[in-house]
C-alpha cells in the first residue's frame, strides 16, 4: 500500500463531484418504506408525539399512497388505530375482513396506486390489553394461541389485497404456519418480512400513542420481545424465521442496533430491513426544532447508516421528505 504523500486519501474528497463518484453506500427513494396510520372518521389526525405526522381516514388513504408512487418510494406500510370500542380481550377485530385495515387496503387497490403494501401482523391495535397477542390469566402472553389467530390474520390481511404480511409479534413458529396457510390458500405470492429481531425497546412510545394503545397496556411486553443486551439470540431468531419461510427480517428499533444488521447481513446474505421507530423520529425532529442539528442533514446521514449497514431498505416516518430531497 502506498504511503503519504503519495497517498493522499482527501484527494478525492477535494469536490463534490469526486465524493459523488467515489461514494461507497447508496441512498434513494426506493430503500424507502413510508408507515401510515388509519383511522376512523374523515379527518386527519395529526399525532402530537409525532410531529408531521398524522393518521388518515380511509377516503384519504389511497391519496398518500399515491403520493408515495409519485415520489419514487415503493412500498407503503400501514398501521391501524382501532377504535376503543372494538378492542377486546381475545383481539377479535384482527380478523374482521372489514375492519380497518382491510378497508385501508382495498381502497389503496381500487385506486390502481403503484405501490407495495406492507400489514402489520399482531393483536396489539385490537386487545384491549395492549399487548400483541392472547394472555391467560396471569397476564402472560400465550404462544401457540397467539400464533393460531395471527395465521387468520395473515389471511384476511392477503384476502384483501396486501402484498407483504409482516409478524411483528415475535410468537414463537408463527412464520412457518402463516406460510403454510399463504400457500393452501393460493397467495403463493404474498411476502413475509418477519420482524425477526425486535427489541422490547424504550423508543416506542410515539408508537404507542399513534395506535391508542399507550394506556391500555398492562404490564411490558418483555417476556416476547427481545432483551436489548442479546445479540447471538438475534441471529437465532433469523434463523429460525428464515428457515420457515420469511422472504425477508426486519431489525426493530434501528440505530441502537446497527450491530445486529451487520451481523445479520454479514452471517445470512438476505434482505435485511429495519425500522426507524418512533423515539428515533422524534428525537430527530426534537433535536432540529432545538436548533441542535440541521434536520435535513440528521435525517439523511441516519438513513444512509442504515444502508451502510447492510439494510435493502428502511421503514421511516421520514419517508417523503427524504425522497423529496433525494430526488432534488
Amino acid at each position: 500500500m502506498s504511503h503519504y504523500p503519495a497517498l493522499r486519501l482527501r484527494r478525492t474528497r477535494t469536490s463534490g463531484w469526486s465524493r459523488r463518484l467515489h461514494a461507497e453506500t447508496v441512498l434513494t427513494p426506493a430503500d424507502l418504506i413510508w408507515p401510515l396510520f388509519v383511522t376512523e372518521g374523515g379527518e386527519e389526525e395529526p399525532i402530537g408525539s409525532l410531529p408531521g405526522v398524522s393518521r388518515w381516514p380511509v377516503a384519504a388513504i389511497a391519496a398518500k399512497a399515491r403520493e408515495a408512487a409519485a415520489l419514487g418510494i415503493p412500498c407503503i406500510a400501514l398501521f391501524p388505530n382501532t377504535p376503543r370500542e372494538l378492542r377486546t380481550q381475545d383481539g377479535r377485530e384482527a380478523l374482521n375482513p372489514d375492519n380497518l385495515m382491510c378497508r385501508a387496503i382495498k381502497a389503496i387497490r381500487d385506486s390502481g396506486a403503484d405501490v407495495g403494501i406492507l400489514t402489520d401482523v399482531a393483536l396489539d391495535p385490537y386487545t384491549a390489553h395492549g399487548h400483541d397477542g392472547l394472555v391467560d390469566g396471569e397476564g402472560y402472553v400465550l404462544n401457540d394461541e397467539t400464533a393460531e389467530v395471527l395465521v387468520n390474520q395473515a389471511l384476511v390481511q392477503a384476502e384483501a389485497g396486501a402484498d407483504i404480511v409482516a409478524p411483528s409479534d415475535m410468537m414463537d413458529g408463527r412464520v412457518g404456519l402463516i406460510r403454510a396457510a399463504l400457500e393452501v390458500a393460493g397467495h403463493v405470492n404474498v411476502q413475509i418480512m418477519a420482524y425477526a429481531a425486535k427489541y422490547a425497546s424504550g423508543f416506542y412510545g410515539p408508537f404507542r400513542d399513534a395506535v391508542g394503545s399507550r394506556g391500555l397496556l398492562k404490564g411490558d411486553k418483555k417476556t416476547y420481545q427481545m432483551d436489548p443486551a442479546n445479540a447471538e439470540e438475534a441471529l437465532r431468531e433469523v434463523a429460525l424465521d428464515l428457515d420457515e419461510g420469511a422472504d425477508s427480517v426486519m431489525v426493530k428499533p434501528g440505530l441502537p442496533y446497527l450491530d445486529i444488521i451487520v451481523r445479520v447481513k454479514d452471517r445470512f446474505e438476505v434482505p435485511v430491513f429495519a425500522y426507524q421507530v418512533s423515539g428515533e423520529y422524534a428525537m430527530i425532529e426534537a433535536a432540529a426544532a432545538a436548533g441542535a442539528g440541521e434536520r435535513d442533514v440528521l435525517v439523511l446521514e441516519t438513513l444512509l447508516a442504515f444502508k451502510r449497514a447492510g439494510c435493502s431498505g428502511v421503514l421511516t416516518y421520514h419517508a417523503p421528505h427524504a425522497a423529496k430531497l433525494l430526488g432534488a
